[in-house]
């Protein structure tokens, strides 16, 4: 084998995907075995998505880096363009579904624009943070706030559409991953620490609201009433009703059913709404037990460190690349961490899915596009690794 067939043979991400893809299989396999889901098979459909995301995976190792960079712009308005047109569709192609229109529903097919608009807007945040870095290799106290500025500019556009969805969770998202790259752009921290302490501020402030005055919070924060119901369901689930708490009563139940080792394969007993999606965390533990869970987190893990790894190792030749780690880390990061949280009762509910796991077209492809860009700088610091060393 060549030196340049080498490079594209990135087998740890290779086996970390093919791990992740059987894990999900497996899991979705044993919720649709409950009866709510009778005569649809999701699994074939999500194998589907995965042939399909790895198909672009490689689609994506054509485009160099340079390429991608010179892309991202026009990335970012794609994603924002398709966030302000689902708003504005009419109800026959975008339905609300679950209090929010977030969704493009045609036959036989949909698309939730904010996963894509995800990954779009991490890649422009890579492009702009790494061209101010290299525009201003000294900072000051100008260029910190220029660049803040331009961070912030860069999140309001998605946040805004996707809060008039409304979509909560996903904007957390996006400011999360904002959040991120300011602590890692190399920003004063004195400039970081003013904003940490008036964002804890603002969100404790908002909490107090919702907690203290529910009803008022609708109209004050613009929240929907079953936003506000699951904040206080968080804060005290003994003080709500059992409609109120049920996904979680539910979600926990089947969690901690499994025991250390589980039930094993179509051995399910829990119900649970939603099982193959956002609570396919539930299913793990209910069919693998606390094994099996350990396991899904190990596997986020040695991800998670392979990005960091790979973005520190990529700082050097290619600060773009480097942060197109650091973003698609960040968002995996989220994701998982909310998912598992509202399972185990530490977040509230929220319709974020655990990525790589749970079923969705939109969510494995928007994904696999984050992973293809992750696929496409390791490729890059091979062969960079290669050259130093011939």
């Amino acid at each position: 084998m060549s030196n340049k067939q080498s490079h594209y043979l990135q087998f740890d991400f290779i086996l970390l995907f093919m791990l992740f893809a059987g894990v999900s299989l497996l899991a979705i396999y044993n919720a649709q075995q409950l009866e709510q889901y009778a005569g649809k098979n999701f699994v074939v459909l999500q194998i589907f998505w995965f042939a399909v995301g790895a198909g672009i995976v490689a689609l994506i190792q054509l485009f160099d880096l340079e390429q991608l960079y010179k892309i991202s712009l026009f990335a970012y308005i794609f994603g924002v363009l398709l966030l302000a047109v689902l708003l504005v569709s009419p109800e026959s192609i975008a339905r609300t579904i679950n209090h929010s229109k977030s969704w493009f529903t045609l036959p036989g097919f949909s698309m939730q624009p904010s996963e894509f608009a995800k990954i779009s807007t991490v890649l422009y945040f890579a492009a702009v943070i790494s061209k101010h870095k290299e525009k201003y290799p000294k900072s000051n106290w100008k260029t910190d706030v220029f660049l803040l500025l331009k961070i912030g500019m860069i999140v309001i556009a998605p946040v805004l559409l996707i809060n008039m969805q409304p979509d909560f969770g996903s904007s957390m998202v996006y400011l999360f991953i904002a959040a991120v790259f300011v602590l890692l752009s190399g920003i004063d921290w004195k400039i970081i620490a003013t904003l940490v302490l008036g964002g804890a501020a603002v969100l404790f402030s908002a909490l107090w609201v919702i907690v203290t005055f529910p009803q008022m919070s609708e109209q004050v924060l613009g929240l929907e009433q079953y936003q506000v119901q699951r904040v206080l369901t968080w804060f005290d689930a003994s003080g709500q009703t059992s409609d109120d708490t049920f996904h979680f009563d539910r979600s926990l139940s089947a969690l901690g059913s499994g025991q250390l080792t589980g039930k094993g394969m179509s051995a399910l007993q829990v119900s649970l709404p939603e099982a193959h999606t956002d609570f396919i965390f539930s299913v793990v533990g209910e069919s693998f037990g606390f094994v099996g869970c350990a396991i899904v987190v190990f596997l986020y893990f040695l991800l998670l460190y392979r990005m960091l790894m790979l973005g520190l190792n990529s700082f050097h030749f290619t600060m773009f690349g480097a942060y197109i780690c650091f973003g698609f880390l960040s968002l995996i990061f989220i994701h998982a961490f909310q998912n598992i949280g509202m399972i185990v009762g530490i977040m509230p509910i929220t319709g974020i899915p655990l990525l790589l796991l749970s079923y969705g077209g939109s969510s494995v492809m928007s994904s696999m596009i984050g992973l293809g860009l992750v696929y496409r700088v390791a490729v890059e610091n091979t062969m960079q690794n290669d050259y130093l060393f011939k």
